[in-house]
């Protein structure tokens, strides 16, 4: 059987590193609004965009690489000064960016030159760095990542704890797994979904039965959506196909979580 011992250095470094990098952009986020306010905010969400996007393009070395790259760096500004300039953002307006996307996806199948390999997998690279970038840019949205104000109460930082110790955690004990092959262990989700409560509980404050509630309920969710979209990021690691490049890989497991949690911060909001 499998133990913590067994486990490959290099695997157990880019847990560390995504922890890392997960929290740092997180608080690049938060930061940049309380510091320089909505321009800091948009400037730090639009460079994690570009982030996300190189780092999934030389994580999956995916056919037309460099068109992808081009689209889906548009996609991301497009969807912020949308989402900046619109008078009642929503995130309907996301789909004004995303159709058009992908219209332009097979524009850029067709422009490519023969013979085009991999079609189906290029046009399914494009579509979900797009969406993902998109989904980025519900950060901008009013009170998705908190007040300005008070970033210490932000909901995103919620997210960055959970996924900081999920990542902790399987650098360590990745057993029993939760998929063969990806190096995520149930004690990690587990792990992400108690210090999601326990910081959501810490920003919520235990004065009363209701902010208690809200708190665990708001862990909870969080908690458990940011374990299973770091899982998802692994999986498309692990399945890759090829050796990823270490900070292709750690920017992947990253920021790829942070873009799959943006819708949920989002519905917690409205709701």
């Amino acid at each position: 059987m499998t133990t913590a011992l067994q486990t490959r250095p290099a695997t157990r470094g880019r847990h560390l590193a995504a922890a890392v990098v997960g929290a740092a952009a997180a608080a690049a986020v938060v930061l940049g609004a309380g510091v320089a306010g909505d321009a800091g905010r948009g400037a730090a969400v639009f460079l994690l965009q570009v982030a996300l996007v190189v780092g999934w393009l030389l994580a999956l070395v995916p056919a037309g690489a460099a068109g992808i790259a081009v689209l889906a760096v548009a996609a991301a500004a497009g969807a912020d000064l949308l989402v900046a300039s619109a008078e009642d953002p929503g995130p309907g307006l996301l789909l004004v960016v995303a159709g058009p996307a992908l219209l332009a996806a097979v524009v850029h199948q067709m422009l490519r030159r023969p013979p085009r390999s991999d079609v189906v997998g290029s046009l399914g690279s494009l579509a979900t760095v797009v969406a993902a970038a998109c989904a980025l840019s519900l950060l901008l949205l009013p009170g998705v990542t908190g007040d300005a104000d008070s970033p210490a109460t932000s909901p995103l930082l919620v997210v960055a704890a959970a996924l900081a110790a999920a990542h902790v955690l399987d650098a360590v004990l990745p057993r029993p797994a939760i998929a063969e092959g990806v190096g995520r262990g149930v004690p990690g989700l587990l792990a992400a979904v108690a210090a999601g409560m326990a910081v959501s509980l810490l920003e919520s404050g235990t004065g009363e039965l209701v902010d208690v509630l809200s708190g665990v309920t708001t862990g909870l969710v969080l908690g458990l959506v940011a374990a299973l979209a770091g899982t998802v990021a692994s999986s498309v690691l692990a399945d890759a196909g090829r050796r990823v490049p270490w900070p292709a890989g750690v920017t992947v497991e990253a920021l790829l979580p942070l873009a799959a949690c943006a819708p949920a911060l989002l519905a917690l909001t409205v709701g």
